[in-house]
């Protein structure tokens, strides 16, 4: 969630096709599809935390003393007293107003943080400014929102003042001024993301560790809004027993009696085995599969073959040997369609295989059911459909769904059930609206899908696809790039139709 955040969820939308064609002249644009109202993400409070509270120390400590290169922060820094927020900048979406206050009311409900929003024009602690995204792209062309402490607009993060605050997250012993930046022009679900994600960063942990799995304090981005034990972190880091400028073993000595006390069905819960620390030199190889398109495709590609090498060597079947698999899974489509199939059916298989993430799972499942939808298989893309679909509605994950929907509405259509297929298709469409946005995007993804289905509307092949990327249907040009505040590449692009990655 940092400046340095390379990753945006492989809650990558891998389409799984069939797909054998030559290099005709790229085809017209697809109809803009008529819109339906859009539909939101309830936005409800999150499931209270699961986890022991020896376990949860144990993180607060490295989320709060860490930063995500490795170094050390010497004390505890927070906002004392009341917390004032800001929105400058571009005028947001009704959507984006919204979001942004059910964020607020989590945070003072869940966190018990005093925060509140005031006028654009008043002095805060925060300031939340939506940014042309062109002026952002010629700044921080890897960054698709991010959080910067010691300024209040996007002019002082451009020319800072002499004077103005430090704006090295090490150097703070108190936060008293931080700004948000979002581009303009996103997905309402990314809008949200961002809020959560560096608003979460602007008022906590500055730290990312790849080993949580219930957390958008990790860089894998599987989640996005906040989570139960996200809220946990939160309320301990704004405690009356906790305060700026407090070192390491001050903290850690009175942690426990916190989280007895906030957390009370954590004590009772038996400690969890410590993870295996997470080698820098695995965070380095999937930086470098996922985080820049600057990469060669050939180097990506190795690059998250030795995470998946460096994963196995941890001794343990866990979420980074599954994301590594999902990475390699997805760069693999074009040059290995066997091995990419085999990396993610057992990434699924890993995810699947533990209760925490079920979630994680869900964003592999929806390329078995595209596989299933491109092989004729349509009662089993209905099925894989059907079980993973209420899971990206409980996460709020709208994109998700909706591509599940648009699989479920052409599997429909193809068994002959058109009046069922038109009515989750407008279903689709609605929460299309809100999770990809632009409609020109929202055409393209309704099209890929569509051209999964065999033509015949029978047995397809079911393959992998072996296309070149500048034959179609096989290769859409990506959106703009913009999770959290690096690369977060917006999907489609075929066959990997991904969500954003940061």
């Amino acid at each position: 969630m940092s400046a340095t955040r390379k990753l945006r969820a492989l809650a990558g939308l891998v389409l799984l096709a069939g797909c054998t064609v030559s290099p005709p002249a790229p085809p017209a644009s697809p109809p803009l599809p008529a819109l339906p109202a859009m539909k939101m993400p309830p936005g409800t409070p999150a499931p209270p935390s699961r986890r022991d509270n020896v376990s949860v120390a144990r993180d607060f400590m490295q989320l709060a003393f860490r930063l995500e290169n490795g170094r050390a922060l010497p004390v505890l820094s927070r906002f004392e007293g009341p917390i004032t927020l800001r929105l400058t900048g571009l005028p947001p979406s009704a959507a984006g107003m919204r979001d942004l206050e059910r964020l607020l009311a989590r945070l003072r409900n869940e966190a018990r943080i005093p925060i509140r929003r005031v006028g654009a024009e008043t002095a805060a602690a925060i300031t939340v400014e939506i940014v042309p995204r062109a002026a952002m792209r010629r700044v921080a062309p890897d960054a698709a929102c991010f959080v910067s402490p010691g300024v209040s607009s996007w002019r002082a993060f451009r020319r800072p003042a002499a004077g103005a605050g430090p704006r090295d997250w090490a150097a703070l012993s108190r936060r008293t001024r931080l700004a948000v930046f979002i581009p303009s022009g996103i997905a309402p679900q990314e809008f949200r993301d961002c809020l959560h994600e560096e608003i979460a960063q602007a008022l906590g942990p500055v730290n990312d560790l790849y080993h949580l799995k219930d957390s958008v304090f990790n860089d894998d981005n599987y989640h996005a809004v906040l989570t139960g034990f996200d809220m946990l972190i939160l309320r301990a880091f704004y405690d009356p027993e906790l305060r700026s400028g407090m070192r390491p073993e001050q903290v850690a000595a009175r942690l426990p009696g916190i989280l007895a006390r906030i957390n009370p069905a954590g004590t009772r819960r038996r400690p969890t085995t410590p993870p295996e620390p997470t080698p820098q030199e695995w965070i380095a190889q999937i930086e470098a599969a996922l985080g820049s398109r600057r990469l060669p495709e050939a180097a990506r590609l190795a690059a998250a073959r030795r995470a998946v090498v460096l994963a196995r060597a941890l001794g343990r079947a866990d979420n980074r040997l599954a994301f590594s698999l999902h990475a390699y899974g997805r760069l693999a489509i074009n040059r290995d369609s066997p091995a990419a199939l085999a990396a993610l059916t057992e990434a699924e298989a890993i995810f699947r295989s533990d209760p925490a993430t079920r979630l994680h799972a869900a964003h592999v499942a929806v390329q078995r059911a595209a596989h299933a939808l491109s092989a004729g298989r349509f009662a089993r893309s209905l099925r894989i459909v059907d079980a993973n679909s209420p899971l990206a509605l409980q996460a709020g994950n709208a994109e998700l769904l909706a591509t599940l929907l648009l699989i479920k509405a052409e599997a429909l259509a193809a068994l002959g059930r058109r009046a069922d297929a038109r009515t989750v298709r407008l279903d689709a469409l609605g929460w299309a609206r809100y999770g990809i946005g632009d409609p020109a995007r929202i055409a393209r993804r309704q099209s890929d899908i569509a051209a999964l289905v065999p033509p015949t509307g029978g047995s397809g092949t079911g393959r992998m696809p072996q296309c070149s990327r500048s034959s179609p249907p096989c290769s859409v040009p990506p959106s703009a790039p913009g999770r959290r505040s690096a690369a977060r590449e917006a999907g489609p692009t075929w066959p990997s139709m991904q969500r954003h990655m940061r």
